[in-house]
């Protein structure tokens, strides 16, 4: 299988990292933003159909991929979503595009609203999957979080807790749920694992995670009732997974973020553009496009 036919591959300098990015399609442009465990190559099913009407610009958040490695800090700031939206800024900037929309999911979700948070003129239109703003997640852990979601709390360990833990075995690590990961192809999984083996990648993805739990958390918690999200808001989320059962309605939720707030469930859990690629891809293109 051919993934990402007619895109091109970049290394994008964006001042603080260098990013790789995978670039195709023509029109106004949209930036498309992964999750953990993976990289931009999530989108290998979703990128091709919105690249029919758009730009398309996939990339590796610092970090993660192929994207470099920033050195960290004790505040762990080099990987907080600021600065993963300043990177994202810098890398749309040049490409050419000063104004685009963005579509993030679970750990680039929450790169993609900072980004909204922070560079409002930049943002055309956000489009949030399977994630509730970081600072809500962490006000709300109580004991069916943790055992559900215990990766948080344990990738947030001071360092080389998880690193050494993880690195002992990271293919067993990230594969070890063979009916949770069953929707990736296995040109995507050879991708996530490539750097997933890579003690850097390892150190940076817990970095990040840290992140989470501190200076993002502080971020959100300063522009709580201050800023709001001021474009468009679409949110999409998997209704097998647990988001409504932890959060209830995530509108309902957003919407305490953002004043124009739109979405709905998909017939699928975590990983909607690999899991539910066609819906997933409809929603993004209609909502991209302006359409109600």
């Amino acid at each position: 299988m051919v993934l990402f036919d007619g895109f091109e591959v970049r290394m994008i300098d964006a001042g603080d990292a260098v990013i790789r990015a995978r670039v195709g399609g023509s029109g106004p442009p949209v930036l498309l933003l992964h999750g953990h465990p993976q990289t931009h190559v999530m989108w290998h099913r979703v990128a091709p159909v919105l690249a029919r009407d758009f730009t398309v610009v996939a990339a590796d958040l610092r970090g993660y991929g192929d994207s470099s490695k920033p050195p960290t800090t004790p505040d762990h700031e080099p990987y907080s979503k600021r600065a993963m939206a300043r990177d994202q800024v810098a890398v749309m900037a040049s490409l050419g595009f000063d104004r685009f929309s963005v579509a993030g999911h679970d750990r680039g979700a929450y790169c993609a609203y900072r980004l909204a948070l922070d560079h409002p003129a930049r943002v055309e239109r956000l489009a949030i999957l399977d994630a509730v703003p970081n600072a809500e997640v962490w006000r709300r852990v109580d004991r069916t979080f943790m055992l559900a979601w215990w990766h948080w709390a344990f990738l947030a360990q001071p360092a080389p807790l998880p690193e050494r833990l993880i690195g002992a075995d990271p293919e067993w690590y990230l594969t070890r749920n063979a009916e949770r990961i069953a929707p990736w192809a296995p040109e995507a999984l050879d991708d996530y694992l490539r750097c997933y083996r890579n003690p850097d990648t390892l150190h940076a993805i817990c970095e990040d995670y840290r992140a989470g739990a501190t200076i993002d958390f502080a971020h959100d918690e300063a522009d709580r009732g201050a800023r709001r999200v001021e474009c468009p808001l679409l949110v999409l989320w998997g209704r097998r997974e647990d988001l409504e059962q932890l959060y209830g309605d995530p509108l309902e939720l957003w919407r305490t973020w953002a004043d124009d707030v739109r979405g709905h469930g998909l017939d699928c859990a975590h990983y909607l553009a690999e899991e539910a690629p066609d819906d997933t891809a409809a929603a993004l293109r209609a909502f991209f496009a302006g359409e109600s």
